[in-house]
């Protein structure tokens, strides 16, 4: 295999064999369960970084659903998303998240820069509860729960807030050790469709780890549960700030 080959070739890794397909990544009946909580507010300044803004001391605890992902295939996430503003426009920071399949993992963290890593998350229906919960190892670190379907929401309104910019925080490191890629990314959700949208009585606990420290934004008040079911696809990302410029 010539250079010409190597740079005609180069994806993603392992180079004759790659993690992850090419995009674009289409999501069919993408399942969300999110529970918005009041955190501590010196907790949440010290993980979002500059030059994001915070407003209020509010995180949104999410488990997804995806049974059916372009190159992805079946599986699950759950991860903490903050809401923040840059240049005055809001959006959602994504701050951890923890699934359990490898190609979104690593397509998430070399492409966008996902902070993902392995763990068990699930979402299921258990009844008349939307059951969400979270396994590091042997270890329960999150459980939402939330009635099903108590309320419907109006498809419009949720639309837009997933239309929103979201924003990652990039690193790849130098073969050195040293940071060789170090951006605060952009990128858009798009081409969605709200196939239903609810919400009901909600409740969030979340226990502390060491390797999946999601406690470090504690629980203080829970304020909202939303359960949407949509269509939509993952937009490729850009550069928003480049700390090593």
């Amino acid at each position: 295999m010539n250079i010409a080959d190597v740079k005609r070739n180069a994806f993603a890794m392992p180079l004759t064999n790659p993690a992850f397909p090419p995009g674009p990544y289409r999501f069919v009946n993408r399942e969300f369960l999110i529970v918005t909580y009041r955190t501590d507010p010196e907790a949440l300044r010290a993980v979002v970084p500059e030059p994001l803004q915070i407003d209020q001391a509010i995180v949104k605890y999410e488990f997804i659903r995806m049974p059916d992902s372009t190159g992805f295939g079946d599986y699950t996430e759950s991860g903490q998303v903050i809401p923040v503003t840059l240049d005055g426009v809001h959006g959602g920071y994504v701050h951890s998240m923890y699934l359990n399949d490898e190609a979104p993992i690593a397509g998430g963290r070399e492409l966008w820069g996902f902070p993902k890593k392995l763990a068990a998350p699930s979402l299921t229906v258990e009844r008349d509860t939307l059951l969400g919960t979270l396994d590091y190892g042997p270890v329960r670190v999150a459980t939402a729960t939330m009635g099903y379907k108590h309320r419907t929401l109006d498809p419009v309104a949720v639309r837009e807030s997933l239309l929103a910019p979201n924003f990652l925080l990039k690193i790849i490191p130098h073969v050195d050790g040293s940071p060789r890629i170090c951006e605060l990314v952009r990128y858009f959700l798009e081409d969605v469709t709200v196939k239903g949208a609810w919400t009901g009585p909600a409740a969030l606990e979340l226990a502390h780890h060491a390797l999946a420290p999601v406690a470090m934004l504690p629980v203080l008040e829970v304020i909202s549960g939303t359960h949407i079911l949509t269509d939509m696809s993952l937009g490729m990302g850009s550069v928003a700030f480049d700390y090593l410029a």
